[in-house]
């Protein structure tokens, strides 16, 4: 039995040093980028989203505004008060919901530790939250013209944590709070995917997700609701499936329904939504997901 127990710790290390090393680079570098570009580049960003407002863009609005919130470092939760004070100084709803949408699904440090899943994956994601941004603005505005979608009462912006005077110690304190919030998921993404290479056979990931592609999109889809907690998490366990033979267009899914039903971020979007719109939301979550991951299967 102690044989037993010590040969397959070994098998476990073995994985667990495997993907370790494959994707930590990358994490780390994520981690720098998001820092950089959340102290010295995050307000550029959000100034220049606000002042769209002053332009006369109609519809086309929403493209600039997916782009930037692709581009935004903030999490749902800082989001949320930043989206107030663009409502507050005259930002449509359906800007809004572009860039909210987009921001919820991708940020620079994500974009960083999806490199890691190939080229090919790193493109769909890219294209499909900004498509799905663009979307979510055409929508809002289409059915809500004439009426507010969100209720942002009672947020203020958010305080400001990167104000050391010392430009090097205010980026190693936000590095540090970026390794708090995301290392431990990091972890246990690689832990996971490590116990999927060890004990779940490759045949069974294809199959799942791979062989019958409409069900695999579907399964992909619902699996990513209750299993996506970090972004930094799942890119160990998604390289294991796509190596075990999951399609793209299941990947695609799993990237969307994710981080759009990831806890923290529906607690956020329930409070500036309310019920009937936040059910809305969830549908339109599940539908885009599950028609893209269907799209990519046919065209990849």
């Amino acid at each position: 039995m102690t044989e037993i127990i010590h040969r397959e710790a070994v098998y476990l290390w073995y994985y667990f040093d495997l993907q370790l090393r494959q994707i930590l680079p990358y994490f780390l570098v994520g981690i720098v980028l998001g820092s950089v570009i959340s102290v010295f580049a995050k307000d550029r960003i959000h100034d220049l989203f606000r002042s769209l407002g002053n332009k006369k863009l109609g519809v086309l609005g929403v493209i600039p505004a997916s782009i930037l919130g692709i581009t935004s470092p903030l999490c749902m939760y800082g989001t949320i008060p930043i989206a107030a004070s663009f409502s507050k100084s005259g930002i449509k709803d359906d800007w809004l919901a572009a860039f909210m949408m987009s921001s919820i699904l991708l940020n620079p440090q994500l974009i960083i530790y999806s490199t890691a899943l190939g080229g090919t994956a790193l493109a769909i994601r890219i294209v499909s939250c900004f498509i799905c941004g663009i979307a979510a603005g055409i929508l809002v505005r289409i059915f809500y013209k004439d009426k507010p979608f969100f209720n942002f009462s009672g947020f203020e912006e958010p305080k400001n944590r990167d104000t050391d005077p010392n430009l090097f110690i205010r980026l190693l304190k936000n590095i540090w709070r970026n390794i708090k919030a995301t290392g431990l998921w990091f972890l246990a993404g690689v832990i996971l995917s490590a116990l999927f290479q060890r004990y779940v056979p490759s045949e069974f990931i294809g199959r799942l997700f791979g062989e019958n592609e409409g069900f695999g999109v579907l399964m992909a889809a619902t699996i990513g609701v209750p299993l996506y907690a970090c972004g930094g998490g799942t890119i160990p366990l998604l390289i294991q499936w796509l190596a075990d033979g999951m399609s793209m267009g299941s990947a695609a899914a799993f990237m969307i329904t994710g981080p759009a039903t990831k806890i923290t971020n529906l607690g956020a979007v329930k409070i500036v939504l309310g019920i009937k719109r936040f059910v809305i939301y969830i549908a339109f979550v599940i539908i885009f997901s599950l028609a893209t991951g269907v799209l990519i299967n046919l065209m990849v």
